[in-house]
């Protein structure tokens, strides 16, 4: 299997392969193009040794947690991975102007033998801003290994949490607070405390933290939250979709239902999946879908697919979340790739 089940001090093992015990042999491609079968995990890894590993993805249904070793720590404005000397930027900066500037802060303040991504977050950001997140993360990372380093001989140390990432709500804070936020609302005393506490250490005194207690009736949001968990959901043009999980990846399936057009076939059928695309796309983002993901859309010719790809472009600007259209199979189903956000 070339992989390793990892003792965490919880009930069940994490799973570790052997891709994330591997060092990063390019700052480009990372270890993709490793041959991996030529590769003894024994030579990573034996049986006893302490290890410092971070959760990758949660355990779910019968499936355990995923670990790595390559470690990522998550700062406002940029993403620091220790071990490795590379600086990359979020795929979504398209300004190119902005790009050298980002880029030209972090090569002029480099630490060593860390590498650095830069988040979206860090649009329009001055160097001060940025440079204090770097420090503070880095701060983080040292902490971390520093009592790594300290146990890493004892043969009686037990394994134990080292750094807790954010919360549900640091983490959404974190990733919306810069999207000119005026105001938060909250249901009661206790949210409203904790958030403004984020936000203290966010340095964020602009926003303003409200109660209202009959907040899931705001907007409609208690309806909205129980549609989450509907397998079919109804289109406006009167076709629909089905969404069904498993462990190993979620299907989706697109019908036109009652909508029957007008004219011609290709428009009825092209209709329906685009209206589907872009209500797949925002039920991934509702759900947190992620993994593998399947989507059998109604038949349609090779000019309407590729017109559904970049519809699904144009979709994935919204999503904070990193997904990979990897494209349609002989069989005329489209491949998705999404990373879960709160896993």
């Amino acid at each position: 299997m070339q992989a390793a089940f990892v003792d965490i001090g919880e009930n069940k093992n994490v799973f570790l392969h052997i891709k994330d015990i591997v060092p990063k042999n390019n700052n480009e491609t990372g270890n993709k193009n490793e041959d991996f079968e030529n590769i003894n995990i024994k030579d990573y890894i034996k049986s006893g040794m302490n290890l410092l590993v971070q959760i990758q993805k949660d355990k779910s249904g019968s499936k355990g947690a995923k670990a790595t070793t390559h470690i990522k720590i998550v700062g406002r404005y940029v993403v620091l991975i220790p071990n490795v000397d590379f600086i990359t930027i979020s795929s979504k900066i398209e300004d190119e102007t902005e790009i050298v500037r980002l880029k030209k802060i972090i090569k002029n303040n480099k630490i060593d033998n860390v590498g650095i991504i830069i988040r979206t977050s860090a649009i329009n950001k001055s160097e001060r801003e940025i440079l204090e997140d770097i420090q503070n993360i880095n701060k983080q990372w040292e902490e971390i290994n520093s009592t790594y380093k300290k146990f890493k001989l004892d043969k009686s140390y037990k394994p134990q949490l080292l750094y807790k990432n954010y919360t549900v709500l640091e983490k959404l804070l974190l990733d919306v607070i810069d999207k000119k936020i005026d105001k938060i609302i909250v249901n009661n005393k206790e949210k409203k405390d904790y958030t403004e506490e984020i936000l203290e250490d966010f340095k964020e005194s602009s926003v303003s933290v409200e109660i209202k207690n009959d907040l899931t009736y705001i907007n409609d949001i208690l309806n909205k939250i129980k549609k989450i968990e509907d397998r079919k959901i109804w289109l406006k043009c009167g076709g629909f979709i089905t969404i069904d999980r498993t462990e190993a990846l979620t299907a989706i399936d697109v019908n036109t239902g009652k909508y029957i057009g007008k004219d011609d076939k290709n428009d009825t059928v092209f209709n329906v999946n685009k209206e589907a695309t872009v209500e797949i796309a925002k039920q991934l983002r509702l759900r947190d879908i992620g993994g593998i993901i399947i989507i059998d859309y109604v038949d349609m010719n090779e000019s309407c697919r590729e017109k559904i790809v970049t519809l699904w472009n144009e979709c994935l600007k919204k999503d904070r979340s990193k997904v990979q259209i990897v494209g349609f199979t002989p069989l005329d189903l489209l491949e998705i790739t999404r990373k879960h956000m709160w896993s």
